[in-house]
């Protein structure tokens, strides 16, 4: 696998990987055990593609290589249930409420991360 086809396969690979190792809420050492992974390959790809994102030379699935912003929606008492709104590369806006479950907020995350969202 050294062509350019087959650079992006890893990359997508990676990818998706190291999504499926934030959404398991366990450590990265146990996550690399259960897959039969080199933790050291999976921190060297970790790396990579957040170099990369950094750069913009790999847009992030979805975000047409920008990056989300963040705003607070307000900050007074009782006027909304919303605790932020997340402004995604692309204009959509999600509004997190205060106290929303982390297992769902991760779901959602990472449904977004996925090309064609």
């Amino acid at each position: 696998m050294t062509s350019g086809k087959g650079d992006a396969e890893k990359t997508r690979y990676w990818q998706k990987t190291i999504s499926e190792a934030v959404r398991s809420g366990i450590s990265i050492r146990a996550f690399c055990r259960q897959r039969r992974l080199r933790e050291s390959q999976f921190y060297w790809w970790q790396h990579k593609l957040r170099a990369s994102q950094q750069a913009g030379t790999t847009p992030r699935p979805g975000g047409h290589g920008r990056p989300a912003s963040f705003a607070l929606v307000s900050d007074e008492v009782g006027t909304m249930d919303v605790g932020i709104e997340l402004v995604l590369g692309d204009g959509r806006r999600l509004r997190i409420r205060r106290g929303v479950d982390e297992g769902t907020l991760r779901a959602v995350l990472a449904a977004l991360e996925q090309p064609g969202c």
